[in-house]
């Protein structure tokens, strides 16, 4: 709001000085109104400043000058072989303006391969004391497993938050489906619950893009001004950001490597909760949502049994597991065995059945 009032300001002092010394020959109000056009080009002109690197700054500063430098040589070639008159200060301006155009256009597009800290002093100091950004998108917030990893200490830096993607969390919030106001509303609350978090630092920015409509390209703009990472477990927007050179703190990714570590062979203890889509297959899922396939299972669907693992298969959703289940083990242990009479209550006793195991009874009275 400052920097608005600021901006206004200027206008002003540009226009107010325009109507008193009436630069342009006209009446104190056209004039007053030029000078207002101009003010407002200057300030549109450092607005769009603020959205370039301070690398493109300098290499368009540099292409400038070398542009200038290289103009004033050819003014010279143009000022002996061209008759003095208005076509040689034509040529002149024209050779000028252009060169630093084209020393302009070239040295911003060079610009992002300077190595600032390879130049010292201030430039050194700011790369050595940058700091580490961090964007949130809209999917991580609704996700709300971020809150979660932030309470644990695992992320630093700033947490950049951009209106812009408040804007689109309002509107889900605001939204008429039940399931998508829940969803907004429970990524409001995950906001609220980090910026309550002493070890953070939230910092919510007003960088927008307006001639970008979609929020993801906006996000890999923003992420290219701050030389920051986005965070975010949006399949598309991860490959779409790695081609464009931003790095990308993707939640699903970070899930999928703590998940726990089977080889074949191995004995797991699961619970059974449904059939599988083969015959005779059972399904159930660990405590991370892992889901396991155990051949041989479906009539053991709603009890805990052991599975030997025989292979796991790593796909783009992520870990499966499957195992087999030794029908016959579970047969020797689990079986009750032949019932006899107890000579003390008359009662049937049953027991594990024990293989060519003779159970001792006292004769009655």
């Amino acid at each position: 709001m400052n920097l608005v009032l600021v901006r206004l300001l200027f206008v002003l002092v540009v226009a107010l000085t325009c109507y008193l010394i009436a630069p342009f020959g006209r009446s104190q109000k056209v004039d007053a109104g030029i000078g207002a056009l101009l003010g407002a080009i200057i300030v549109l002109f450092e607005w769009k400043l603020r959205t370039v690197s301070l690398k493109r700054l300098i290499g368009a500063a540099i292409g400038s000058i070398l542009g200038i430098c290289g103009a004033y040589l050819f003014a010279l070639v143009i000022r002996s072989s061209v008759p003095p008159g208005g076509t040689q200060s034509f040529l002149q301006i024209l050779v000028m303006l252009l060169m630093a155009y084209v020393g302009l256009i070239v040295g911003a597009n060079k610009g992002d391969l300077l190595n600032l800290a390879a130049l010292g002093g201030i430039f050194g100091g700011e790369k050595q004391g940058k700091k580490s950004y961090k964007i949130l998108d809209t999917s991580v917030i609704i996700d709300g497993r971020i809150a979660d990893i932030a309470e644990t200490g695992f992320l630093d830096g700033i947490i950049v938050t951009p209106q812009f993607v408040l804007r689109e969390l309002q509107l889900v919030a605001d939204s008429a489906d039940s399931l998508k106001r829940n969803r907004g509303r429970r990524g409001l609350d995950v906001l609220q619950r980090l910026q309550k978090m002493a070890t953070l630092q939230i910092q919510i920015v007003e960088d927008d893009f307006p001639a970008i409509r979609e929020v993801d390209l906006k996000l890999i703009e923003l992420a290219k001004l701050y030389e920051g990472k986005i965070i975010t477990n949006d399949f598309n927007l991860n490959k779409v950001a790695q081609l464009q050179g931003v790095e990308v703190l993707n939640i699903n990714e970070l899930a999928n490597s703590l998940k726990p570590i089977v080889l074949p062979g191995e004995i797991m203890k699961v619970f059974i909760l449904k059939e599988g889509k083969e015959y005779n297959q059972g399904v159930a899922y660990l405590d991370d949502g892992t889901m396991v396939v155990v051949d041989n299972a479906r009539k053991m669907i709603g009890k805990t049994i052991d599975v030997s693992v025989t292979s796991v298969l790593q796909t783009t959703a992520g870990k499966m597991i499957f195992g087999k289940w030794d029908e016959r083990a579970f047969t020797r242990t689990t079986v009750p065995g032949p019932s006899t009479t107890s000579a003390v209550t008359g009662a049937p006793v049953t027991g594990p059945v024990v293989p060519n195991t003779l159970v001792e009874t006292k004769p009655q009275p």
